[in-house]
């Protein structure tokens, strides 16, 4: 028979056991390890303001006869601070702005030619396909050596440490599962078409040299962005994909998305794997000088949780809302232009996802500050509206109508055609491959050349891979504190039969 005070003790460890882990599981998530969350982001915001208005003023203080200058302080980084872009590619890292900006990308690293666009092996690409640069471990700065038209066999995997750098030659991405950025940090996507995306699943893929891996079924998502951080999209044109253009999901931060000409789409943008994933709240997003064109029906962007800034885009027109959200995001809108529909049911930008009234959205900080509003266009605000930074840094407040056509202007791949121009509707002219048009990599010229709905990515876990690529995937729910709990009962037992 046991002694008393042995029972005794396996009782109170295993309430204490039971309470400690009870209170481990309600316990919220420290969002502040999220990897790269600013822990200012209104100050993230007001540097973005700075940098508009600072290069508007260079502009004006360059000679009249100067056509470098445009005002938006991405381009004159790279395009004006160098004579010759080309012989100074990675010069473009140093150029992002907002949540994005420090994104590395594969600078410091070698340049990477990719000479093959076929795509006929994902799980052992050959040398010279872009598939195989994107795998490697090392930092890679990837261009390539001509025009091309690359059709995916399935999604491109992307690993840490790339840049796709489009610049003198017009690269046209489509296919199966397009560009995958999954646990991975620092890639910039710069100056390439994304068009036509289809779903994918189910084939073995390399994600390095040395890992391959069954996947699970892909939405068809252009640029699908998965628990990462330091992401940024640039002078991309993309259009006609499956589910989102660009979605960034799973506690992915630290993103900026810039420059892109969108169209001929209805799920654009989704910023936010579910309502009730809390790490979703260390989501920061930066979207600056984007136009939205033609065919355009929604989410531009679709917020859950996080804080998005949205400045000095141009919203054309949409055919529901533009900007929309639920779960309590904070978007801060500045300087933008948003252009309403002839629908007179469809004028609010805005857009509270799956709510009832005001009462659950009230609280909410969504503010617009510079904003125009044509065609009908109105802006619902609601929650705190300008932080007190804003209020005492007035002589800072965002340009607005009077720029947006000018930081806009190369809004998509340079030289490159626009979906919308020469066209109506939807229809939709593919890039059909070929030599013409743009220039090689150390070309000195112009840069560039031009839905049925999958599943959603807030639907449940049903577009979770089955297979964790990357060596930056975050911590998975571990039972480390319980079986160190089961331990300190085994050795109290261990003890407690010595001592009896």
């Amino acid at each position: 028979m046991l002694p008393p005070h042995f029972s005794t003790t396996i009782l109170l460890l295993l309430i204490s056991l039971f309470f400690f882990t009870l209170n481990e599981a309600t316990k919220p998530l420290n969002l502040t390890l999220l990897p790269h969350q600013h822990p200012s982001p209104d100050s993230v915001s007001l540097h973005v303001l700075r940098s508009v208005n600072a290069s508007l003023s260079r502009r004006q203080l360059s000679s009249s006869s100067s056509t470098c200058r445009t005002g938006n302080p991405i381009d004159d980084c790279w395009k004006c601070d160098s004579t010759d872009w080309s012989s100074n590619r990675q010069r473009l890292a140093d150029c992002s702005i907002g949540f994005g900006r420090g994104t590395l990308g594969g600078k410091n690293g070698k340049i990477y030619v990719v000479t093959d666009s076929s795509d006929n092996n994902p799980a052992n690409p050959s040398p010279g396909t872009l598939r195989y640069g994107v795998i490697q471990e090392e930092p890679l700065w990837i261009v390539f050596s001509t025009n091309m038209y690359i059709k995916l066999k399935q999604e491109l995997i992307i690993n840490s440490y790339k840049t796709l750098d489009g610049r003198g030659s017009a690269v046209h991405i489509t296919g199966n599962g397009c560009l995958t950025i999954q646990y991975v940090q620092h890639i910039i996507i710069h100056n390439i078409h994304i068009y036509d995306c289809k779903p994918s699943g189910g084939a073995i893929i390399a994600a390095s040299p040395t890992k391959t891996g069954k996947r699970g079924r892909s939405d068809g998502d252009g640029i699908s962005i998965f628990g990462s951080s330091r992401i940024w999209i640039d002078h991309c044109t993309m259009s006609h994909c499956t589910d989102g253009l660009i979605d960034a999901v799973m506690g992915s931060t630290a993103i900026t998305i810039s420059n892109n000409y969108f169209s001929h789409h209805d799920e654009v943008m989704l910023l936010g794997h579910d309502d009730s994933y809390a790490q979703d709240d260390g989501m920061q997003v930066t979207i600056a000088f984007n136009h939205f064109g033609q065919g355009l029906v929604q989410r531009m962007p679709r917020c859950r949780r996080g804080y998005i800034h949205v400045v000095n885009n141009d919203f054309t027109s949409w055919k529901m809302y533009a900007i929309g959200g639920s779960g309590n995001p904070t978007i801060n809108s500045q300087g933008n232009r948003y252009s309403a529909p002839s629908d007179p049911s469809a004028k609010e930008v805005t857009k509270r996802v799956d709510t009832r009234d005001d009462g659950e959205w009230s609280n909410w900080n969504w503010r617009s500050e510079g904003d125009l509003m044509e065609n009908g266009a109105f802006f619902v605000s609601s929650g705190e509206g300008m932080s007190s930074m804003y209020s005492k840094a007035s002589s800072m407040g965002p340009k607005a109508a009077s720029s947006v056509d000018q930081l806009t202007q190369n809004a998509g791949v340079f030289g490159g055609p626009r979906d919308d121009e020469g066209q109506s509707g939807d229809s939709y002219s593919p890039y059909e491959g070929g030599s013409d048009g743009g220039g090689s990599i150390g070309g000195t010229g112009d840069m560039g050349g031009g839905t049925t709905r999958g599943s959603s990515s807030s639907s449940g876990d049903g577009n979770f891979f089955d297979m964790v690529f990357g060596s930056n995937a975050p911590p998975r729910l571990r039972l480390t504190l319980l079986f160190t709990l089961l331990m300190i009962c085994v050795l109290s037992l261990s003890s407690t039969l010595l001592l009896w």
